[in-house]
């Protein structure tokens, strides 16, 4: 053995980088040479958010560790060089390029690899496995030529695969030739329900099937698939995603032994037959017979080899005491995931294998939620499956092996029938809240912040899907509910709100409000903030049924009150762009009902001085010349401004104009904790004043630049560049998740300006969660403003068709007919304003 121990790592993937921290923190990078042969061209990327490539993240957002992290540490890090041979009387390794390394202990991290099945034309152009950033890429390009795809694999990556063939605009089938979707993770009750609901996406499932052959065209090409049953599909595109395989081949060759269905073999510290020799990760088979094919288990068994290196080559830093070997022997294989927008997760005996259990199920398939809950005849909560509301998995998979404190019902029933949400006291400390990195809730407690426990744990920086429940865990300092009636601040009630499917205050207040506050009225403050989370969640009318006493005043009437008791009123006209005969509509409608007219600051024309009885009549004239209501009076979108862009700008380099239409018809109605205005500017020049608004696009040579958090006003604001050259539909997809995220977090009447300086990492980690998907709720943001977009309805348009709603906008209930006398006006400028001089003496009457 040499003076420098050398250790050799052969793969660079997730659990090989783990192994390199692991060694890091140990001291051990100081202390011996490390080489890694790492197959592909790019350091290790993470694999689990693979399929976040196609919603904007670049592979450069997708590596993993720190920056400078492999040159810090000296490690010899070599792409694109796999290793082709070991010689283990010679403790050598050879790579592809002629390279021989010497090693004291050689780490096997070479993953896995796709399973293609053996059918005929498997190799023909246009088919794809999906495994890496290259197969993404390569399916990408390809894509652009196709309109149909077909995935063979209904599992967690083929359906990823199939998400992201729809997202590239392909008409998509999935072929499972098990007899449900997500076989493995999902019963059969889950997989009917997550097979209804990604059909109600426009997918189709073929399952119960297999692949026969896959045809192609006289050119070689592919042109379609014929399945076991008979049928066929037409298709231009395949991806093969039915499983993987450990890649155990580099240990067969050197002659180490390797389980009948492969893995290479080891022991609980994760060493093969070889003293010299380890294999962690989806290449290694386990002591109890498994291999694991999770990041979890993979990072548990890089720490593992770690430990075991480190005290065999390098022993243990100064100053510390020797301990207990670690042993890897099983791990948890629990896992939640969002597939396509459907939360799907699962965890203990899902499948109910032990004997004498019995399950608790619920299951609403108009909403697409399944639940069930394996119990053992005395009590204790075995396992679990749940698909289309999995916010309960942080909680019920810790209590995982107890009793639970409450019945297993009770748990898993939805809203108003006796639902029971736990908290965090109902842990055991020795629960483990983050599974990937094996953290303990009294690991989690013993911090004071979540930065601090992801720096001391590594909690909440794998899959994500433990970040809320450690803030649950972390000391809470002060009473921030939102006001008496309520003791959780504006984004928990919206989450209780959208994850609970609740539809009204009154059963809000009653299921969460604070008990004094249970069974009354509410207050000025939570009325209409609960109103506008409604609202925003699509809950149909504003002014129908109750919500219609949550509003505010100009909610309440559609228009905004003025300080004489009349009423302003703004049509929407999108990006500022109107014709002559729109112009001339409005104009008439001013002349005829005698309003004040005035240009906006953001594009608009607003008509002031009309009586709460004229509105709908107004309004009537508007809607049938093409005009909608502006949303003026709301906490919602008001405009997107524009100049004029490259269509009659000399200077412009995008069509500003059409991309403002575009966008502010998207939004628009979109209720917010607080107004929402944008502007889109043709080039550099930037005359539509985009980086003063809560989000502002400015074009480039090359796409959008998009800002957000400016806003003008008393404390005005410049935005913040969030993403540049970014294409259409990237920038639409990215203000989709940032308005959503927004709506999502920000408190009670907070601008996205104050919202933005108030989040934890501000831009970084906006940038983190809505553009490299760090939490992993992406496609639930899109999926809630796609919600908004289809159940657009026009508020005016809604309320002229309907004479119940029409009754409300009487100046007087016990005389309709009377207009008020206090609103009055006085000529000014060829035009009218109001009385002050009423005003003032109804004022004076008053005090």
């Amino acid at each position: 053995m040499s003076t420098t121990p050398t250790i050799v790592v052969v793969g660079h993937g997730m659990v090989g980088q783990r192994f390199l921290e692991a060694l890091a923190e140990r001291g051990v990078t100081e202390r011996a040479r490390i080489v890694v042969l790492c197959e592909e061209p790019r350091p290790a990327y993470d694999r689990v958010q693979l399929t976040s490539y196609f919603s904007g993240r670049t592979p450069d957002d997708l590596a993993l560790g720190e920056p400078g992290f492999i040159e810090r540490h000296g490690i010899e890090l070599h792409l694109d060089d796999p290793a082709t041979a070991v010689d283990r009387e010679t403790r050598t390794v050879t790579s592809r390029a002629g390279r021989t390394f010497p090693y004291d202990a050689l780490v096997l991290a070479t993953g896995s690899y796709p399973f293609v099945p053996p059918v005929p034309g498997k190799d023909a152009e246009g088919c794809f496995v999906y495994r890496t950033i290259e197969d993404l890429l390569a399916i990408e390009a390809y894509a652009k030529t196709a309109r149909t795809g077909a995935v063979v694999g209904g599992g967690l990556l083929g359906l990823e695969a199939a998400g992201a063939l729809s997202g590239l605009g392909l008409a998509t089938h999935v072929v499972e030739f098990a007899p449900r979707l997500m076989p493995v993770q999902v019963d059969e009750g889950g997989g009917a329900a997550l097979l209804r609901t990604i059909e109600g996406m426009g997918l189709t499932v073929h399952a119960g099937v297999g692949t026969q052959a896959v045809t192609t065209d006289a050119a070689g090409a592919v042109n379609g698939m014929s399945l076991s049953d008979g049928s066929t599909i037409e298709t231009d595109l395949v991806v093969f995603s039915a499983g993987v395989r450990p890649r155990d081949q580099l240990a067969r060759d050197c002659g180490l032994p390797v389980g009948e269905r492969g893995g290479i073999a080891v022991d609980e510290q994760c060493r093969t037959s070889d003293p010299a020799v380890f294999a962690i990760g989806e290449c290694a088979l386990a002591s109890d017979g498994r291999v694991y094919g999770l990041v979890a288990p993979g990072y548990e068994m890089a720490e593992t080899a770690a430990e075991a290196i480190t005290g065999t080559l390098a022993g243990p830093l100064p100053g510390t005491a020797e301990s207990a070997p670690r042993a890897f022997t099983g791990a948890d294989m629990s896992t939640k995931l969002k597939l396509l927008g459907v939360d799907v997760a699962s965890f203990g005996d899902a499948h109910g294998h032990a004997e004498g259990c019995l399950d608790v199920t619920y299951s609403d398939s108009r909403s697409g939620v399944y639940k069930k809950l394996v119990v053992s005849p005395d009590g204790r909560l075995l396992g679990g499956v749940l698909v289309g509301d999995a916010d309960a998995y942080a909680m019920l998979r810790p209590l995982t092996g107890s009793v639970p404190p409450v019945a297993p019902e009770q748990l898993i029933a939805p809203a108003g029938s006796g639902q029971v949400t736990l908290g965090p006291s109902a842990l055991p400390d020795d629960a483990v809240v983050c599974n990937c990195h094996n953290v303990t809730k009294g690991q989690v407690t013993a911090c004071s912040s979540l930065p601090e426990v992801k720096k001391c744990t590594k909690a909440g920086t794998g899959c994500g899907s433990c970040v809320k429940l450690i803030g649950q865990l972390l000391p809470q300092t002060g009473d921030k509910g939102l006001c008496g009636c309520f003791p959780h601040t504006r984004s928990e009630l919206y989450e209780i709100v959208r994850t609970l499917r609740i539809t009204s205050y009154a059963a809000l207040l009653d299921s969460h409000g604070r008990e004094a506050a249970r069974g009354g009225d509410g207050c000025e403050v939570c009325k209409p903030t609960v109103g506008s989370i409604l609202a925003s969640l699509s809950n149909g009318y504003i002014l129908d049924g109750e919500q219609a006493a949550l509003q505010d005043t100009n909610d309440h009437f559609l228009a905004n009150m003025q300080r004489n008791g009349s009423y302003s009123i703004v049509p929407r006209i999108p990006g500022g762009e109107v014709t002559p005969e729109k112009l001339i509509v409005i104009g008439e409608v001013a002349r005829d009902f005698g309003l004040y007219t005035k240009i906006t600051g953001g594009q608009r024309i607003d008509l002031f001085g009309a009586r709460v009885d004229q509105l709908p009549l107004i309004w009537t004239r508007l809607v049938d010349a093409g005009f909608e209501s502006g949303h003026a009076y709301g906490k919602a979108l008001r405009t997107v401004k524009s100049c004029v862009g490259q269509t009659w700008c000399r200077y412009g380099v995008q069509d500003s104009v059409r991309m403002a239409i575009d966008l502010e018809l998207r939004y628009r109605g979109l209720r917010a904790p607080h107004k929402l205005k944008s502007a889109v500017s043709g080039c550099a020049r930037e005359c539509a004043e985009a980086q003063s608004k809560d989000f502002g696009v400015i074009a480039t040579a090359n796409g959008w630049n998009l800002y957000v958090g400016g806003n003008g006003g008393a404390t005005p604001r410049h935005a913040d560049l969030l993403a540049q050259d970014l294409s259409d539909a990237e920038l639409v997809r990215l203000i989709d998740r940032f308005l959503m995220f927004y709506i999502r977090t920000a408190d009670r009447l907070e601008r996205t300006s104050t919202w933005l300086e108030r989040l934890e990492g501000g831009l970084d980690h906006l940038r983190d969660v809505v553009v490299h998907d760090s939490l992993g709720i992406c496609e639930q943001l899109e999926a809630l403003m796609a919600d908004h977009v289809s159940g657009y309805r026009d508020e005016w348009a809604e309320t002229i068709n309907d004479p119940e709603r029409l009754s409300r906008f009487v100046s007087f209930v016990n005389a309709p007919d009377a207009p008020d006398p206090s609103v009055r006006f006085v000529p000014e400028r060829d035009q009218m304003k109001p009385d002050l001089t009423v005003l003032t003496l109804e004022g004076t009457r008053a005090g």
